[in-house]
């Protein structure tokens, strides 16, 4: 459900922004921000220039299961006290990434499931900490937003600028700011967890509705967090084709009156916590055409210890460099369109990055330089198995050999690290092997090279990762499986709605 609000509340900032001082004073007061790292020892990355002095932005949005006031229970159900809901967690969690150059953005949906390492964190508001445990990533929010974005951060190695969280009375105000949400569905569905029961085919979907779909677990895919993170990948895709569309938001007293709402339901940290600085996001934002919007979910495969949660898929690494590094993944996404020479350095070779090992071997006085260049490689996307050692002698250039048939991951390699084609050189050993030279005393790309941002392979990058682009449109897939019960009766979301006759549908 966070992927609605960082779209819709940007718009609807951006729409109130020239209404007045006082407005303006207003909307800024219902902010509430929190500092990006507190508790976390800082753990939240820094981002690369570009050539130009351009840096990307990438974003935690978190949607919480929070249920710590009246309007939240009643929208999410399991009502309690304030105290006793306190310890939320992440019901959303995704990266979202806009190029340093605003042309292009990638939103990667990270399930709720997944089964990763925690780090020492200390919730500031409630004073609850942890030294670190392996546990399931959304519990990471019990311990404060900064916890589940050094947790992100830790997992994926993708710097983490700023975090947007919502409640669950955000998604509903903000799907009724545009007049309603068109989806479609696949079949009819009746999710008896989420509530939202839909007829087969297209419906437009306000308030309450909304949230049952963006929440529906069990209604589509195989009835996991899996399928959900597709469905909402549909929801905000429309919700971004329909701000774009002439007319919306037209309203001065409804925009008001829901940006209100909104930036009340807000809680993001320092660095956007004021209605200017949200202004410059929402303009940020409006560079990117839906056709360069991607939306992909990050790689996993279940969790060998328990059925009911995921663990990260090794294939993920190579999605993680792409967004790192400033990749568009738009091309790759898309059925038609092939990645350019400008936008996949990796166009001649047909060895994915994360299948290319490097050996790397220090050949200058330094000692570490090996070290700092292999890990490096591994961060782009390369294999884990890239190793470091010393070469067996000093080298005064640096060279990268490789062996017959392996000239096209050693140009993929050296537009990774800035070498030139001078640098490489066939060897009579099999194998990719990089001596750093006396010509390349410090740093981790070659002195005057230039490095792609695209160092690592697009179409392996969203390989399994259901990405698709906010300029397509198609219908959310209802589960066939019996992922949902009436009466203590296992049955599918379609034989749940066939016997929920006394039920309302959602959409009327």
């Amino acid at each position: 459900m966070a992927r609605i609000a960082l779209i819709t509340v940007s718009v609807l900032v951006l729409a109130t922004a020239g209404a007045g001082a006082w407005l303006y004073q207003h909307l800024n007061g219902n902010i509430h921000s929190l500092g990006l790292t507190d508790g976390t020892n800082g753990n939240a990355g820094t981002e690369k220039a570009d050539a130009f002095g351009r840096t990307p932005i990438n974003m935690l949005v978190i949607g919480s299961d929070g249920r710590n006031n009246q309007t939240d229970c009643k929208l999410g159900g399991g009502c309690g006290s304030a105290s006793s809901t306190a310890g939320h967690n992440a019901d959303v969690e995704m990266v979202v990434h806009i190029s340093a150059d605003r042309s292009n953005a990638t939103v990667m949906s990270v399930p709720r499931d997944t089964m990763t390492q925690v780090p020492a964190c200390k919730n500031t508001a409630t004073g609850t900490s942890t030294s670190g445990y392996y546990g399931q990533i959304n519990s990471a929010l019990q311990y404060g937003p900064a916890c589940q974005v050094a947790t992100i951060h830790q997992l994926t190695g993708i710097p983490i600028d700023h975090f947007v969280m919502l409640d669950f009375s955000g998604v509903v105000q903000m799907s009724d700011a545009v007049g309603g949400v068109s989806v479609c569905v696949s079949n009819n569905v009746y999710d008896t967890y989420s509530h939202l029961k839909l007829a087969k085919g297209a419906h437009t979907l306000k308030g309450v509705a909304a949230l049952e779909f963006v929440r529906s677990r069990h209604g589509f895919g195989d009835g996991s967090d899996l399928g959900r993170t597709y469905a909402q990948h549909l929801f905000l895709s429309a919700m971004i084709r329909k701000f774009k569309s002439a007319g919306t938001l037209t309203d001065p007293t409804k925009v008001y009156s829901l940006a209100d709402a909104a930036t009340k339901a807000l809680t993001v940290d320092t660095g956007l916590g004021s209605i200017q600085k949200l202004i410059g996001l929402a303009t940020d934002l409006n560079k990117v055409p839906s056709k360069r919007m991607t939306f992909t979910t990050m790689q996993t495969a279940p969790d060998p210890s328990n059925s009911n949660r995921l663990v990260v898929a090794s294939a993920a690494k190579t999605l993680f460099a792409t967004i790192a590094n400033d990749q568009s993944l738009s091309a790759a996404s898309g059925k038609k369109s092939a990645p350019s020479a400008s936008t996949s350095p990796t166009a001649t070779a047909t060895v994915p990055a994360a299948q290319i090992a490097v050996r790397v071997e220090n050949g200058t006085s330094t000692t570490g330089r090996a070290s700092v260049i292999a890990s490096e490689l591994t961060a782009k996307g390369f294999s884990p198995g890239t190793t470091s050692a010393n070469a067996p002698a000093l080298a005064a250039k640096t060279t990268l050999t490789y062996g017959a048939g392996q000239k096209a991951e050693a140009q993929t390699v050296a537009k990774a690290l800035g070498l030139s084609s001078s640098h490489l050189t066939q060897g009579t050993a099999t194998g990719l092997t990089l001596v750093i030279g006396a010509d390349w005393p410090s740093g981790s790309t070659y002195p005057g090279g230039t490095t792609s941002a695209a160092s690592a392979d697009t179409h392996a990058a969203v390989s399994n990762a259901h990405a698709q682009t906010a300029a397509g449109s198609s219908c959310a897939k209802v589960s066939p499986y019996k992922t949902v019960q009436i009466g203590g009766v296992a049955m599918t979301p379609a034989q749940a709605y066939a016997a929920a006759t006394k039920q309302p549908d959602s959409a009327s």
